[in-house]
């Protein structure tokens, strides 16, 4: 199965090096300064479930990508997802437009 590496450097203004192989399922490897690690006061366990959750949240609200995929992203069920995004302030209601809105909410 073809593989792909990409390198990404600077994720959300820490200088983090993202080395992610794409095969059947994507494996994430990123290394992380011990400082940072440190000031954050996060453990390797915190840090993956942050990220994670950046990724899925990201991934839902510019990609479009389905609730159920970035729950499993997210290491969540979807319920916990949903409720996740509600915490957040992200709503799971995208409308492409106020007419559309209103047609919903008319024939809810």
């Amino acid at each position: 199965m073809k593989s792909c590496i990409f390198i990404l450097q600077n994720l959300k203004k820490i200088n983090l090096e993202m080395i992610i192989e794409v095969s059947k399922m994507c494996q994430i490897s990123i290394k992380i300064p011990d400082e940072v690690m440190y000031e954050t006061r996060m453990n390797k366990n915190d840090v993956e479930k942050f990220i994670r959750q950046l990724i899925a949240v990201e991934y839902y609200k510019s990609k479009g990508i389905t609730i159920g995929y970035c729950a499993e992203i997210a290491g969540m069920n979807e319920t916990d997802f949903i409720k996740y995004l509600g915490e957040n302030k992200i709503s799971i209601f995208q409308f492409d437009d106020e007419e559309e809105f209103l047609n919903e909410a008319k024939n809810a």
